[in-house]
């Protein structure tokens, strides 16, 4: 007989953790209640300054409602793999209240998948004609990619010093994607104050190559932070289509790009003028070779089929939905469906892997798929050599270890499963197998396409059954966090140790 007993977690310190976060969210806030005012939205305006009194006040009372010294000993790995999964839940909760209060969504679970969708980048929406939207709903839909696009959690060690110990690496690795967490700095809030530097200085410089073009500076900041983040949230129904125009197209192409690459490295290309990685990186050439390949196998594709009325339009449809879907943003300029299934299944690939690890783009990351591909090539090689001793290399020819290949193999074999059991739930529901497949890939992409009958097209998300956006939105989650720090908190392990 064994005796088992919980683990001792200090939920105190989860609390008033959590409440910082709070905090921080109800200054976001003020930013759409602003773009309201301006707009002359007061009553859209009211409901953002509601939220923002609601969130305040539960964010104070979380933080300074339990008497308790916070440092390194009461937060620990539990602690900190708990915060980071609640959080998403707790912000999400929070965020939708906008909607509820001004009346756009009437629904709790259309205002929580629209907020988690937003917040985890994944792009997939329940609303079908955004032009009728408030301004301000529209700016705080591209606000919660952006916040969420370089990480809540990330931002929060940023700005908050109390943070840089144990506890604090413990977040940063839990959050941040990736087979490794290397660091730009010693110093865990330096490394977040750096980042998320980067990603608001491309921010600001796409803001300014938009304003170029045909959009406006209210289209163009909410798609600055739609590409960055590599969100997909649009400010038309009927998305980039609305102005046709090759310059934006362009511009979009390009910080996609850039955001589908791992952050630190575009610190050491530009910040550090080491641009010898560009060419010197097996991860960089991997996903630059992607999008070449692909985007020229995609435009052949229109072409024999016919479909090329305009050559140089489709070259560049095929680069930009190429683009679009591995950096997971869900931008997309051309209807795919009319020209056959072999384009999807190349898209699904995309989807499927995704930009790097370490970059605001979802999916299981082109690292993951670089060291299986070395690690396949290995095995087969140890078939005919069965006495050969052969390593995993990556950039440098440095060799990767072992366990990091096996946990690599064990992501890859889990995300397959998560997306599997979420198709088997849809199809429960009435949903066909192959849109079922498709949208559960697109969820744990966090890429927001949706396809077939129900979720393609302007109906989008608003036809499935509730019970199927709830799951989706936790799927959008579990791909946010890269799937073991939300399953850890599942474990028997976890909560009891014997």
């Amino acid at each position: 007989m064994f005796s088992y007993i919980l683990q001792r977690i200090n939920y105190t310190t989860i609390v008033r953790v959590l409440g910082w976060f709070l905090l921080i969210e109800s200054l976001f806030l003020i930013f759409p209640a602003a773009v309201s005012l301006f707009f002359g939205e007061y009553s859209v305006m009211w409901a953002f300054v509601n939220t923002f009194i609601i969130t305040l006040t539960a964010g104070c009372v979380m933080s300074y409602g339990f008497p308790n010294r916070f440092n390194d000993e009461s937060m620990r790995k539990r602690e900190a793999i708990l915060i980071t999964s609640t959080v998403w839940i707790v912000f999400s909760a929070f965020g939708m209240l906008p909607f509820l209060f001004s009346g756009v969504l009437t629904s709790v679970t259309d205002a929580f998948f629209e907020t988690m969708s937003g917040f985890t980048t994944t792009g997939a929406s329940v609303l079908c004609d955004v032009e009728s939207l408030p301004r301000g709903i529209v700016f705080w839909r591209s606000m919660c990619q952006w916040i969420g696009g370089m990480g809540i959690i990330l931002f929060t060690l940023a700005v908050l010093p109390m943070l840089n110990f144990k506890g604090g690496v413990t977040l940063f690795t839990s959050e941040v994607t990736g087979i490794s967490h290397e660091r730009i700095t010693p110093r865990v809030s330096q490394t977040a104050k750096l980042l998320w530097g980067i990603y608001f200085t491309l921010t600001i410089v796409c803001f300014a190559a938009l304003m170029l073009g045909p959009m406006d500076w209210f289209d163009s900041i909410c798609h600055a932070m739609s590409t960055v983040s590599t969100g997909g949230f649009s400010t038309k129904s009927a998305g980039l289509d609305y102005w046709h125009d090759y310059y934006s197209y362009i511009v979009i192409i390009v910080f996609m790009a850039i955001c589908g690459i791992n952050f630190s490295l575009i610190y050491l290309i530009f910040a550090k003028r080491n641009f010898s990685l560009m060419y010197k990186n097996v991860i960089i050439r991997c996903y630059l070779a992607f999008i070449v390949v692909f985007s020229l196998v995609i435009f052949l594709r229109l072409w024999t089929m016919g479909f090329c009325d305009n050559i140089p339009e489709s070259l560049l449809d095929s680069v930009f939905d190429t683009v679009s879907a591995i950096t997971s943003t869900g931008f997309s300029t051309y209807n795919y469906e009319r020209s056959g299934q072999f384009i999807f299944f190349l898209l699904l690939f995309l989807m499927f892997f995704g930009g790097m690890a370490g970059s605001t783009s979802g999916g299981a990351k082109v690292d993951r798929f670089v060291v299986t591909f070395k690690n396949l090539r290995n095995e087969i090689y140890r078939v005919i050599n069965p006495n050969s001793v052969r390593t995993v290399r990556l950039t440098n020819n440095r060799s990767v270890p072992r366990e990091v290949v096996d946990k690599v193999l064990a992501f890859l074999a889990i995300y397959v499963f998560v997306i599997i059991t979420v198709a088997i739930l849809l199809t429960a529901f009435n949903m066909p197998a192959f849109d079922a497949m498709f949208n559960s890939l697109s969820a744990i992409s966090n890429i927001g396409f949706g396809y077939g009958e129900i979720t393609a097209g302007a109906s989008k998300f608003s036809n499935i059954p509730s019970v199927c956006k709830w799951v989706l939105a936790l799927e959008m989650m579990v791909g946010r966090l890269e799937i073991f720090t939300v399953l850890a908190i599942f474990t028997r392990g976890f909560w009891i140790k014997r």
